[in-house]
């Protein structure tokens, strides 16, 4: 292909690529002249290739008053461009047997595809193009403003669950940008306008705030040429600066909302959970590591101790799990969730496993326990490779909230370091927390 002057020019200016301490995915990074950074992880296994295009923006950085502008503008960047015209963009995607989609979280929003590797050069000029070419009118906006309210009446307003995870998430972070809903509350959306579309356009899409990873069977080089000649002729935005550190959780300020209880008609199972704000990767990397396998050893699938002791053993619950995600720009959360029996009461549910985890971390687990924990996460990193949009998904989350390359291609090791003593004092100091939010979800008696 002739490459024009420009294109070269952009080639040139390219950060020397750096490839990072292979352990998990074995991505190779490098930086555009205009901020973009460019990340490939390769996979052989399938013709296809996954692309996501990660943008340093959630929920968390709506303006106050403003809440679900994020979410809002992930839809907006659908409704065309000088290029494309409204809705082309998916349509494209499809008639190439691809398929595409977004998502917004509080701390980033990401648009991906999936199509076949030699489709690359398409999807990559047409997310380019969006990146700072959208065509933002008022009658656009204003139309699909409506389809945001709508969605959040489908999902939350007219839906026990969504309702009661609001009002539970709300209790868990309260005064904090992650206690906010990413779709927004319903007075927040009708204060939103097409004006605050196009000022967060221009505030937050722009080639130094955003990532650009590319999973499966392509080559860098070929992808590094390929984004200079479409992502790299979009004009970076000067006014971009870092993202402000995110404030910590202060649970001491929740008073008596430490508790939400819930009744609905619309719901057949009753439920149970609790959470308590905990650290992450970027507020205390070691104990991170020791909560990841903390919460393996408790909610690991079935060989998990908690659904072998409730489920298994004593078959007081149906169901029963913990989770930990220890990515996010700010604080994190470590919960537990049950399901009762049919002939198990919910609080009678609640009160055993309270005093289950207790006991647990007053004993302790053995290292024989932590031991198969740790291998069973490095098992799954090595699986985890092998798929076409997982190694994207791991390293654009991790990039988007601040953890580099060589901190995530370290996992394996940081997992393996960990110790019987630091998932101990970990558990200890997670269950005498005070910041323990309970929920009780059940049918209207």
């Amino acid at each position: 292909m002739k490459k024009t002057l420009g294109v070269l020019c952009v080639w040139a200016a390219l950060s020397s690529p750096t490839t990072a301490h292979a352990a998990v995915f074995y991505p190779e990074s490098a930086t555009l002249a205009n901020g973009l950074q460019v990340v490939v992880i390769q996979n052989k296994l399938s013709p296809a290739a996954v692309q996501m295009v990660w943008y340093k923006v959630g929920a968390a950085d709506d303006p106050q008053g403003r809440g679900g502008l994020a979410h809002f503008f992930e839809h907006m960047m659908f409704k065309g461009t000088a290029a494309l015209p409204d809705g082309a963009y998916s349509e494209q995607i499809a008639a190439q047997g691809g398929d595409d989609n977004a998502f917004t979280s509080h701390d980033y929003t990401s648009y991906h595809e999936i199509v076949a590797a030699d489709r690359l050069p398409l999807v990559m000029q047409m997310e380019a193009d969006r990146m700072r070419g959208l065509i933002l009118d008022d009658e656009k906006a204003s139309s699909e403003l409506s389809v945001v309210k709508s969605e959040r009446q489908q999902r939350i307003d007219n839906h026990p669950q969504g309702l009661f995870g609001e009002k539970f998430r709300a209790a868990l972070f309260p005064a904090h940008p992650y206690g906010r809903p990413v779709i927004g509350s319903k007075e927040d959306l009708d204060r939103l306008t097409p004006a605050d579309a196009r000022a967060f356009y221009q505030k937050h899409y722009a080639p130094q705030n955003a990532i650009l990873v590319v999973s499966g069977n392509v080559e860098f080089a070929d992808v590094l040429r390929l984004a200079a000649a479409t992502f790299g002729r979009v004009e970076g935005n000067t006014a971009i600066t870092d993202r402000a550190p995110i404030q910590q959780n202060t649970p001491s300020s929740r008073g008596a909302s430490d508790r939400i209880e819930m009744q609905d008609a619309r719901v057949t199972q009753p439920m149970v959970m609790a959470s308590v704000p905990a650290p992450s990767l970027n507020t205390n990397l070691r104990r991170s590591y020791a909560l990841e396998v903390l919460a393996e050893i408790l909610g690991g699938g079935e060989v998990g101790l908690l659904y072998r002791h409730f489920v298994t053993d004593q078959k007081i619950a149906s169901s029963a799990s913990v989770s930990y995600d220890p990515t996010a720009r700010g604080p994190s959360s470590f919960s537990w969730s049950a399901v009762p029996s049919a002939s198990t009461e919910t609080r009678a549910l609640e009160k055993q496993i309270k005093e289950w985890l207790a006991q647990k971390a007053s004993t302790g687990i053995d290292a024989a326990t932590v031991a198969r924990a740790k291998q069973r996460l490095q098992d799954a990193a090595i699986f985890a490779r092998d798929r076409l949009a997982a190694p994207a998904q791991i390293v654009g989350e991790a990039l988007a909230v601040g953890i580099p390359l060589n901190e995530l291609e370290s996992w394996p090791q940081r997992i393996h370091s960990v110790t019987a003593a630091e998932v101990n004092a970990a558990f200890r100091d997670v269950m005498k927390s005070q910041g323990w939010v309970t929920g009780i979800l059940e049918p209207a008696k």
